[in-house]
């Protein structure tokens, strides 16, 4: 059976968003907001070349494994399980939590609000916040292993949320640099419109097209949990599994609230499909 998808009917955009329905995720919860890949890995060119595979992400790993250093750390990581880690897992953090798309909204209400009372009242100190799409990619890409963060879907069509209309004061970076509108890549010419554009196409690529549900298969499919998890360095602590947490067999009220308390700080994996 061929299904529209595969006939190239619907775009790359509204299958994913079908398939975050089917999974659970919805605008209407930050916990369970809709999830979508990093697609590009070329953030620093001063023209995007969407015919060169090298442009893209290899969206048959998850973050944590973009780069072989990173991919042998969280593999270590899993196999040196101690006493002080509750669960033999790669990822602590989670791609997708309330707090992630918080701050990439963060410039737009009622997302403001929302970050901030996430962050007990304040923004976050400037070098934390979400001021370039270059350094977020390297972070959640090869920087730093406590970061394996996705994109949400306005990422692929509203340029609003990438400037600092309202004039938020967000704070100064260390090296001097006051926040205000997002940084784009040298190919998006400062132009949030540009990026949008650009960014829109590379997801409806052929390349994105033709390797998109290996994606899929990580995030919604067979690769969330289970030996395949484990073989493609893509398992995230057991809290993050809502299925397989049964909060009402947990009698002890603290544990239950400390389960809460890091589901909604850290995220959940989508039902799988």
């Amino acid at each position: 059976v061929s299904f529209p998808w595969q006939k190239r009917e619907i775009s790359n955009f509204d299958y994913l968003m079908y398939l975050n329905t089917l999974a659970g995720r919805s605008y209407n919860d930050y916990m369970q907001y809709p999830v979508f890949p990093w697609v590009l890995a070329d953030y620093h060119s001063k023209t995007l070349n969407l015919t060169n595979p090298h442009t893209f992400r290899d969206l048959s790993k998850p973050m944590g494994a973009q780069t072989m250093e990173r991919k042998r750390k969280f593999i270590q990581r899993y196999n040196d399980v101690e006493k002080n880690l509750s669960a033999q897992c790669h990822y602590c953090t989670h791609y997708s939590s309330a707090i992630i798309v918080a701050s990439y909204l963060v410039r737009m209400e009622p997302f403001t609000q929302t970050f901030c009372s996430l962050q007990g009242g304040s923004f976050d100190v400037a070098d934390r916040m979400f001021h370039s799409v270059k350094s977020t990619w390297e972070s959640a890409s090869r920087d730093n292993m406590s970061d394996v963060r996705e994109l949400i879907p306005e990422f692929f069509y509203l340029p609003e949320f990438l400037t600092n209309a309202n004039h938020f004061e967000l704070g100064c970076m260390q090296d001097g640099t006051v926040l205000g509108d997002v940084q784009l890549p040298p190919w998006a010419d400062e132009d949030p419109h540009k990026f949008i554009l650009l960014h829109r196409q590379a997801l409806e690529s052929d390349y994105v097209s033709a390797h998109l549900h290996c994606w899929i298969d990580l995030i919604f499919g067979y690769k969330q949990h289970g030996s395949a998890a484990v073989e493609a360095v893509n398992t995230y602590h057991p809290y993050f599994y809502g299925d397989k947490t049964d909060l009402n067999n947990i009698k002890d009220p603290l544990i239950k609230s400390t389960i809460l308390g890091f589901i909604s700080n850290f995220g959940q994996i989508p039902k799988q499909v």
